[in-house]
């Protein structure tokens, strides 16, 4: 039996749905420890009904290789069933299984199943399902480990080293078992980012131009948080002697975003709330990927850090946009549950000028909703105008 740490705010959200007649759905980029977390709702399972039969199917081991369908898969879990009692179901990676859903939606129609299922492809997850289960599941996503929850698996206190380490290694729950040192971290994650790559982008999608999407890949590594549209990544390109069109650099950016590799912001009109066609800005999803690809350097702690703001304010459930005033651009509008928080980032405040220019953005908005500057200094606790500054350490460790 594999030992795991609990991820408790996740266990959370699945409790509420265990014994109810809607399939789990945990989506999430590759080896950010789903399926860890399918053992843990197996162990919460056993806790509450010791007699449960559970089907438990983990379609990275060889020896489910013959669930290859729908059909093979219903037949499996019938095989393994208990009539007239219920039977709990749990299938990592479903997406590897065609057709999935036929056997979903059958067992969700004959009653005696609860079932849990994990996912690294978004669009095939909520396509299919959206379209043959509408209104009987709930897609519950995971992250890479939070700052706080980095700081549990490693078991480190919270100071200025162990933030370091996070901003330059990330948070894949695997690392927890590797020495914290540059060549052997970024080794491990090279290759996970070479699975995700080949195995949930190009054979997922048939991507033939593989050369076209690692210089994609590297392009938005090196302009982590950086507004741009898909014409200035054709343009760059052009200077790299490659001539692709918009539509298919728009193609591949989606295809990476379905993996869960990357996240895109939309920019956002504070007074006229239209959503902008063009100009967006990307961010990783575990920024020791990134750091992987375009290399760790104190000279972008800036893009990093930002990054992390916007990690941290998705793990906590907020709907996040940039935000455009007047030509003043406010790095993160956030709203979840009808609230809405204004943030901008900044490496440090360290003079009149810059303090002038991160807290005169916010200072635009003349609504009363919560405004932040997080920054990298330790120092908290001032404020200026009603807007509040946050150490970033103190931003991971208590915002909500």
């Amino acid at each position: 039996m594999k030992k795991y740490i609990k991820r408790n705010n996740y266990l959370k959200k699945v409790e509420p749905f265990i014994d109810k007649e809607l399939i789990k759905v945990l989506v999430g980029q590759r080896r950010v420890g789903k399926s860890y977390m399918l053992l843990q709702i197996q162990d919460k399972i056993k806790a509450l009904h010791p007699s449960a039969n559970l089907i438990f199917i983990n379609k990275d081991l060889n020896e489910y290789d013959t669930i290859q369908n729908y059909q093979d898969l219903y037949d499996y879990v019938k095989s393994n069933s208990v009539e007239n009692d219920a039977n709990y179901v749990l299938i990592d990676e479903i997406q590897n299984i065609s057709e999935f859903e036929k056997a979903l939606r059958s067992f969700a129609a004959e009653g005696n199943y609860d079932v849990y299922c994990t996912g690294s492809n978004a669009d095939l997850l909520s396509g299919e399902l959206s379209t043959y289960l509408s209104g009987r599941y709930i897609e519950i996503p995971v992250f890479p480990l939070s700052y706080n929850e980095f700081l549990e698996f490693h078991k480190l206190d919270d100071n200025r080293e162990s933030l370091d380490h996070f901003l330059k290694f990330g948070g894949l729950p695997y690392l927890r078992n590797l020495s914290l040192t540059e060549d052997v971290v970024f080794d491990y994650l090279k290759n996970v980012y070479q699975a995700i790559l080949f195995k949930d982008v190009v054979a997922r999608f048939n991507i033939r131009n593989i050369t076209f999407l690692e210089k994609l890949v590297q392009f938005l590594a090196n302009h982590t948080g950086t507004v741009f549209s898909a014409r200035n990544i054709v343009n760059f390109l052009k200077s790299q002697k490659i001539n692709l069109s918009v539509n298919t650099v728009l193609d591949y950016l989606k295809y990476l975003q379905t993996a869960f590799f990357i996240s895109k912001v939309p920019k956002t009109d504070m007074i006229g709330k239209k959503i902008f066609e063009v100009g967006e800005k990307y961010y990783f999803t575990d920024l020791g990927l990134r750091n992987s690809i375009a290399g760790f350097s104190p000279f972008e702690l800036n893009l990093i850090v930002e990054n992390t703001v916007f990690n941290h304010l998705i793990q906590c459930g907020y709907q996040v946009k940039i935000g455009h005033l007047n030509g003043y651009e406010i790095d993160f509008v956030a709203e979840k549950e009808n609230e809405r928080v204004y943030l901008q980032v900044a490496l440090r405040i360290e003079s009149k000028k810059t303090m002038e220019r991160e807290f005169g953005n916010l200072l635009a908005l003349k609504d009363n909703y919560a405004k932040y500057v997080i920054t990298l200094d330790e120092y908290t606790g001032r404020s200026y105008e009603g807007i509040l500054h946050l150490p970033l350490r103190s931003f991971l460790r208590e915002f909500e």
